[in-house]
């Protein structure tokens, strides 16, 4: 978990729940997307500074890990860690905790910020990216968490 005090919070909504009986892959996926949502408005690009700065933020790259069961009605909560940021894009990683803190999934993300007018990749406007500083710099005191950087690969 970093420091930042981000932390989205749902439930695992009976739609969510699969043939096997627990929250299926995707929704694991729609809940980090939300919480990326929701993370744009924690770092000041709500709506509203959506529309004045005309600008936005793309997901370019995700890899999710599946760690543990999460069964309809259970509470969910993810929090964020910066991992590297430049003038217009974050790596992130997202993690899914159960309401007894128990880790369930991650979700290591890339995110791109676009100007919308334009259509393509741009710089953080100033208030957003001064709040990813501020918010890296806590978050580099962190040990990396194991899930990063990993690859897809049978090993042998």
């Amino acid at each position: 978990m970093g420091y930042t005090t981000f932390n989205y919070r749902d439930l695992v909504q009976s739609k969510w729940v699969d043939y096997n009986g627990h929250m299926n892959d995707a929704a694991y996926a729609i809940v980090f997307s939300l919480a990326v949502d929701e993370f744009m408005n924690y770092i000041g690009l709500d709506e509203k500074a959506r529309e004045q700065h005309t600008y936005t933020i793309f997901t370019l790259e995700t890899h999710v890990c599946y760690l543990l069961e999460a069964n309809e009605g259970e509470q969910l909560g993810v929090t964020a860690q910066l991992l590297d940021v430049d003038d217009k894009r974050m790596h992130v990683f997202f993690t899914m905790n159960n309401s007894v803190g128990d880790v369930i999934a991650t979700s290591e993300q890339m995110l791109m910020g676009i100007d919308t007018e334009q259509g393509k990749a741009a710089s953080f406007p100033a208030p957003i990216a001064s709040t990813i500083e501020r918010l890296s710099l806590l978050d580099k005191q962190l040990e990396t968490p194991k899930q990063v950087g990993r690859k897809i690969g049978i090993r042998r």
